[in-house]
């Protein structure tokens, strides 16, 4: 065996030094190393925390259990400095992170697509938590702040408060707002909400039995579940009239794998408006992941801070509820902003030019989100 492939030969001379690491960006905490001389793995002698033959650190797992969770969680998600170190560059400085990846400058960063993945599922997850109204906080004047369980919603429970405040007191107290509102909701609703009779198939109603959808080039089993669909319509269309959370439900269980579907589309949008840049089509899926990570960010803190207005207006805090609609407006101004300067950056064509495609590019891609979000909602009624 030729001995400059040995693993077990350490190549660094004795009377050479070895090399120090000076940026703590690219080492590893003290505490988590194991110490070892030689790879604990192949055997090479270690010029640092990392074997350069095989790649396997030099840590040490044999440490107290919460310590070693709480490195396994940071693997896992990579909640470690280096993700602090992302979100400065993707939220304040466009298309910089962008170009620092594309230049070699990786490690110190969050890989895009772990990035991309925990921004994601930390947006829906709150969009799906916060979809719901079943959980009301509001105030009212007369007994302070209430919680609602159900029944209206915030904005109606502030008009309702706001009508009973112009009432003398004496009818005020006689009016029993939670009776009202239970009878309210109880009432009977249209039967004929929705039915098969607007269903139309060779300029005839459709009916399962004598005029039933049989498209030619079609499956028989495809036909048939277009038939079903159609027959089940009616009761899945009151089922989401007495729950309207069930569709909800079924488009955030279908929208994030969507959207993860749609990157690779995306890029190729990309790729296209900028053919001749002279960039690899992995360059724009990058710069895909990049953008919609900060797009999500950004959705995030919207959520966050439109809910805290409302909990602050409803508190009785009207001027720092006026301060978190001004920083929801900010976000909004910011996002279309950012995303034109990060194209100026990462492609550095002329101003015009960039602006051009930015709005040829914007286009394109509400077009193809407006596609399929329509394509979602149908899946999520037929999941239904």
């Amino acid at each position: 065996m030729n001995s400059e492939l040995n693993p077990t030969t350490d190549p660094q001379p004795e009377n050479q030094p070895l090399a120090v690491v000076t940026d703590p960006a690219l080492t590893l905490a003290a505490k988590k190393l194991a110490g070892s001389a030689n790879c604990l793995n192949c055997g090479t002698g270690l010029q640092g925390p990392f074997c350069y033959y095989c790649g396997q650190p030099d840590r040490n797992f044999l440490r107290f259990f919460p310590a070693l969770l709480r490195d396994l969680m940071e693997d896992l998600l990579d909640l470690d400095s280096r993700f602090m170190r992302t979100l400065k560059p993707l939220l304040f400085k466009p298309g910089r992170l962008t170009r620092d990846y594309m230049d070699g400058r990786r490690f110190r960063y969050a890989p895009p697509m772990r990035l991309y993945i925990f921004s994601s599922i930390a947006f829906f997850l709150l969009a799906a938590l916060l979809s719901s109204n079943a959980i009301t906080i509001g105030n009212n004047e007369t007994v302070g702040p209430v919680i609602q369980v159900g029944g209206s919603s915030e904005l109606e429970q502030q008009e309702i408060d706001e009508a009973l405040s112009k009432l003398p007191p004496d009818i005020r107290e006689q009016i029993d707002i939670d009776k009202a509102i239970s009878e309210s909701d109880t009432e009977p609703e249209d039967e004929d909400l929705f039915d098969t009779d607007g269903f139309q198939f060779n300029d005839q109603p459709w009916d399962r039995e004598t005029n039933p959808v049989d498209i030619s080039w079609l499956p028989a089993w495809i036909n048939d579940r277009i038939n079903d669909e159609i027959e089940g319509s009616p009761q899945k269309a009151q089922q989401i009239n007495d729950n309207p959370n069930l569709i909800v439900d079924k488009v955030f269980d279908v929208l994030p794998g969507t959207m993860f579907v749609l990157l690779p589309v995306v890029a190729l949008i990309f790729k296209f408006w900028y053919l001749f840049a002279k960039r690899y089509y992995l360059e724009h899926l990058i710069f895909s992941l990049h953008n919609h990570a900060f797009i999500f960010i950004c959705l995030l803190l919207i959520l966050l801070t439109s809910e805290a207005s409302d909990l602050l207006s409803a508190h009785g805090f009207s001027k720092a509820a006026d301060y978190s609609t001004w920083l929801v407006t900010a976000i909004g101004i910011w996002i279309p902003v950012y995303l034109l300067v990060s194209l100026r950056t990462v492609f550095q064509q002329n101003w015009l030019l960039t602006t051009g495609k930015f709005v040829v590019i914007g286009f394109s891609y509400m077009a193809l989100l407006l596609v399929v979000t329509t394509v979602v909602a149908i899946a999520s009624f037929v999941m239904l």
